[in-house]
């Protein structure tokens, strides 16, 4: 199986990449469309601000490229800002529009719960997946579920239905698995995250093997 890595020009590309080949995959990186679209499935990484990921994307030209995942129903995982940009806007440093395949919005942690008490911005470390649901990528839960996160922002008002699982940091419910048909995000890194990334990977690649890779 063919998994294209979108390259964007802000995204950890090599750590995705080996995680992808330890599973058994052979991995395209490419910022061609072409190529992008010939494999079985694609994966958009990303590091770094929401704003300059997408101005990335429309200078390379790879905006376009979604229309075509959706108009195929190619399978797709956008992993941490990755995720974000599947989302309709952010207000990361301004207000911005994203990819728009999922209805919400990204907000910046405020540091603070409802009560006043501080919790630390990033979020970042291991924390505990809860799953709202179980989705057909998902033969079973994994039993090992701590997951790594470094992020700041995080995806809000967004629709219910489309929440897999998510994690509590401070008073919120952070948003750490999404899907909606065949286009699934992962606020974490699955790559970092140990035995439950790397579940979490094999059952989504085994899925897209299969074909099942919806909701």
């Amino acid at each position: 199986m063919k998994i294209g890595v979108i390259d964007y020009g802000m995204g950890n590309l090599f750590s995705v990449e080996q995680a992808i080949k330890r599973l058994g995959c052979e991995v395209v990186i490419s910022a061609d469309q072409q190529s992008l679209l010939q494999c079985d499935a694609l994966i958009l990484p990303g590091v770094g601000a929401f704003q300059d990921a997408m101005k990335k994307l429309q200078d390379t030209g790879l905006v376009s490229l979604f229309k075509e995942v959706i108009a195929t129903k190619k399978p797709l995982l956008g992993i941490c800002l990755g995720m974000q940009l599947l989302f309709e806007r952010s207000e990361e440093n301004g207000f911005w529009q994203g990819l728009g395949i999922f209805n919400g919005c990204i907000k910046q942690f405020s540091g603070k719960d409802a009560s006043g008490k501080s919790y630390r911005v990033p979020h970042m470390g291991w924390n505990d997946l809860q799953f709202a649901k179980t989705p057909t990528w998902l033969e079973k839960l994994p039993m090992e579920r701590y997951v790594y996160f470094v992020h700041s922002y995080f995806a809000t008002e967004m629709d219910e239905g489309d929440l897999v699982a998510f994690a509590e940091y401070g008073d919120i419910k952070v948003p750490g698995i999404v899907q909606k048909e065949f286009v699934t995000g992962m606020q974490f890194h699955p790559e970092k995250s140990g035995e439950c990334g790397v579940y979490l990977l094999q059952q989504w690649l085994r899925a897209v093997a299969k074909g099942v890779a919806v909701s």
